[in-house]
């Protein structure tokens, strides 16, 4: 990742924007030739705003912007995206989404601590009609390798068998799951289904010594964990530790 001096002013000497440089060595046309890995982090982040303003050429907004995504802890708003001069609500708008579906598509070493941690990246789901179940490949330090719908559809027994839903993950060499889904009714308690669905994954996971770490059931804005409310071991409301 490339690192930005945030005491350092913004000077001008960057140029005067990606067209000022030689045809091959600009953002886009690397992008082309040799792929987003070999663009630097503002490089990208100048793709993605496309074009600066007058008085600010893009690669100083770049700058301005890798700064503020570097010093937050969490991803900004596009209030406060918008904040950043020259940036604008529509380039703010392509910002926060273009964050917030790398976010859910490829969350890929994000640490689960908790049952909130898994909730984050499953929550779009919650307005689906039909239910969704997910399961979440994680390592051995809890790092999410991957995120799968296993199943859509009514969830029972018969439609979600621990073979589909532990296949993945022995793919991933993973060393625990985490499983999900929603209730379109906005009911979140769990059924007798869910609760034998929940029994049979854990057990299967002991057999193939895979750490069936939670189930959770989830809308929009709040679940049910199925380890925070003791059906899995003891209740933890701590976290799921390492």
């Amino acid at each position: 990742m490339e690192y930005v001096n945030e005491n350092k002013p913004v000077s001008k000497t960057l140029g005067s924007g990606p067209l000022s440089l030689p045809k091959e060595r600009r953002p886009r046309e690397k992008l082309m030739n040799y792929g987003p890995e070999s663009l630097s982090d503002q490089e990208l982040l100048s793709v993605i705003l496309v074009s600066g303003i007058k008085g600010k050429n893009v690669n100083l907004m770049a700058r301005e912007l890798l700064a503020k995504l570097q010093k937050e802890k969490n991803m900004p708003t596009v209030k406060e995206l918008s904040k950043l001069s020259g940036m604008g609500k529509s380039k703010a708008c392509t910002v926060a989404a273009m964050l917030e579906f790398g976010r859910r598509k490829w969350a890929l070493g994000q640490q689960i601590r908790n049952p909130k941690d898994i909730h984050s990246l499953i929550r779009h789901h919650a307005d689906r009609r039909q239910e969704r179940f997910l399961c979440l490949s994680l390592n051995g330090a809890h790092e999410v390798l991957a995120v799968r719908i296993v199943t859509i559809g009514l969830v029972n027994r018969t439609i979600v068998h621990p073979r589909e839903v532990y296949a993945d993950p022995i793919l991933d060499r993973a060393s625990a799951i985490a499983v999900a889904h929603n209730h379109p009714s906005g009911n979140l308690r769990p059924s007798e289904e869910d609760r034998e669905i929940t029994d049979r994954l854990k057990a299967a996971g002991d057999i193939l010594g895979l750490n069936f770490l939670d189930h959770l059931i989830f809308s929009e804005n709040s679940f049910f964990s199925f380890r925070q409310e003791g059906f899995i071991n003891k209740r933890s409301d701590t976290g799921y530790g390492v």
